[in-house]
């Protein structure tokens, strides 16, 4: 075998060996970011159940709508620092602005953040929308929480696509017992 073949076969066999060294590090990749949205959604997951966030998230939701009825309240959330009985605003505000941030940036998959949180991060904009635009109003605040509202209208884009639910077409459903009594209550259940 002349060297000109030999420096050939050599130069084949290390563009092989760089060929694979490159496919798995991609996969090495593919493995990181799985784990790391892993690692993620487990911290959403942890702040959505905890007892923090569920507080504020119920001040938000049931509390805030009343309270903005008041003028000193609205006047009060136009302050660049909200008074201490309204931090529960920020708290959700800024959990969902870091979410979508999250899923904007590829870090969590937007299907699964809509599939699993679409239904509280809507509800949450719906009650922080008239604060959101009050406060998109204040010199360099136009975009506050923009991230929030990109994880909501991709939300949205979910339940519109899956009205009844996002369970597998053509997967069978496991049968359910009989309605209790109290839930058949004012329901039509014929």
């Amino acid at each position: 075998m002349s060297p000109e073949w030999l420096s050939a076969i050599g130069t084949l066999g290390t563009f092989i060996v760089i060929a694979a060294s490159a496919i798995a590090a991609l996969m090495q990749l593919r493995h990181m970011r799985g784990s790391n949205q892993i690692i993620a959604l487990n911290e959403v997951r942890e702040t959505i159940e905890s007892a923090e966030f569920q507080a504020a998230e119920s001040f938000v939701v049931r509390e805030l709508p009343e309270r903005l009825k008041d003028p000193a309240v609205r006047a009060a959330l136009l302050m660049p620092f909200f008074p201490a009985e309204f931090q529960p605003v920020r708290t959700v505000a800024n959990f969902f602005e870091t979410f979508g941030a999250l899923v904007k940036n590829g870090i969590i998959d937007p299907r699964i953040a809509c599939d699993l949180w679409g239904g509280v991060t809507i509800r949450a904009w719906d009650a922080l929308a008239p604060v959101t635009a009050n406060r998109r109003t204040l010199p360099g605040w136009s975009a506050v929480w923009e991230n929030f509202e990109y994880l909501t209208v991709l939300s949205n884009r979910f339940y519109d696509a899956h009205p009844d639910g996002a369970y597998p077409q053509g997967m069978e459903r496991l049968p359910l017992p009989d309605l209790w009594p109290e839930a058949k209550a004012g329901h039509d259940v014929s």
